[in-house]
């Protein structure tokens, strides 16, 4: 198939690597795929981004070039003001969004062939999706969505999309329970259920074993947000502190909140035990894994309120498939991943409760290594690229242009 992936700033930037994976593993089975991101920003490139380059088309966002697409009304009045009426909102913060979104759909049906496409994906719910709904009121080809949890949130014409979409894909429980307090008579019949993937490596160590001579190794591979809770972590390494456990942790993340947990660090007396990288690139986090640098992942994630939490964080499941036990908390779509002694759990915002279960794993070595087996088996079960691209592809191949009717 002839595939489309909108993407919100992928193969450009810091976010999105978990996407990577997903779009490898469709190129490899032979499937052609284009990336295009609705907003390119930031100038990074990751690593295992480089080889999306290729097959990216990356056009900015903003940009004189975009003006040509004001002669595609011209040529093609209906099809054009069809894809204006499906992205018109009365909400404000989603008005110039969308407007965004609906010149560059318009320079794009001027410059590339959009009907050459069999099927059209955007990942998120939100500005990626109104550019893909837009392409296809522009073309005709079929499109769908992927849905994480703050896009579903932000409400950016939701119903609108889903009624528009051929189907829709949601990577947990927890984003369908929410998808319907959002959209009440939402479709059931093109909803999916279909978690983010990850590849899994061959050859891991099983039981991993702590490195003679060093202290239990901890990392955090998160954002430094607010719902990734890591002022509770850094409390709990206060505490263990205090009661002589030795546990060295490593926050790999950038964020707003970086000089505020250098500062709560420092107060609480662990400067000397946390390290904060800041940004730490995917294939050199994956390495530190194989190279058993590290001996367990935590991620403290909390519930804002309002929706905005945790779905199914592919930190944790990339952590699992190394052979890493995890721990974590009872927030968003985290108990459907550690359910049944994939990992510890413990309740959000208790420090005590982190503090306790650290270091029980950097104690116990028989209890570490009957979750790191559980929770690889559960990752290989549900989570395996191989496994969720191959139920992807189907959905495609069933709602494309050569297996579905074209709207």
């Amino acid at each position: 198939m002839k595939l489309l992936y909108i993407t919100s700033s992928l193969p450009i930037g810091t976010q999105e690597t978990f996407i990577i994976p997903e779009i490898q593993a469709l190129a490899a089975a032979g499937h052609d795929i284009t990336v295009i991101p609705v907003h390119p920003r930031g100038g990074f490139i990751h690593d295992d981004a480089r080889s999306l380059l290729p097959r990216s088309l990356i056009i900015p966002l903003i940009s004189p070039s975009l003006l040509a697409g004001f002669a595609h009304p011209l040529r093609h009045p209906a099809d054009s003001l069809g894809a204006c009426g499906a992205l018109l909102t009365r909400t404000p913060r989603h008005i110039l969004k969308n407007a965004a979104a609906l010149l560059k759909a318009l320079y794009l049906a001027r410059t590339i062939d959009l009907r050459s496409f069999d099927h059209i994906h955007a990942h998120w719910a939100a500005t990626s999706s109104s550019l893909a709904m837009a392409l296809h009121r522009l073309s005709g080809v079929p499109w769908s969505f992927t849905a994480h949890r703050w896009d579903i949130v932000d409400n950016n014409l939701l119903s609108r999309k889903m009624a528009s979409a051929s189907f829709v894909r949601l990577i947990s429980r927890s984003g369908l329970a929410l998808v319907r307090s959002r959209v009440p008579g939402a479709p059931k019949e093109k909803i999916h259920l279909l978690p983010m993937g990850v590849d899994i490596p061959a050859g891991i160590p099983a039981p991993r074993n702590i490195v003679p001579g060093r202290p239990f190794i901890l990392i955090c591979p998160a954002n430094l947000l607010p719902v990734k809770g890591h002022r509770y972590l850094i409390e709990a390494m206060g505490s263990l502190k205090k009661s002589g456990t030795t546990v060295r942790l490593i926050i790999a993340g950038s964020g707003p909140l970086g000089d505020e947990l250098r500062a709560l660090s420092a107060a609480q007396g662990v400067s000397d035990r946390i390290e904060f990288p800041g940004r730490v690139s995917h294939g050199r986090l994956l390495s530190m894994y194989t190279r058993n640098e590290v001996d367990a992942a935590v991620l403290p994630s909390i519930d804002l309120g309002n929706g905005v939490r945790e779905g199914i964080p592919v930190a944790l499941i990339e952590a699992m498939a190394h052979g890493l036990p995890v721990i974590s908390t009872t927030t968003g779509g985290i108990p459907e991943l550690l359910e049944d002694g994939a990992g510890v759990m413990v309740p959000e915002r208790d420090p005590a409760a982190l503090a306790e279960a650290i270091a029980l794993l950097s104690r116990d070595a028989e209890v570490r290594t009957v979750i790191a087996a559980r929770g690889r088996a559960v990752v290989q079960e549900r989570f395996a690229m191989p496994v969720v691209s191959a139920r992807l592809i189907e959905l495609f191949e069933t709602h494309g242009a050569t297996g579905g009717p074209r709207a």
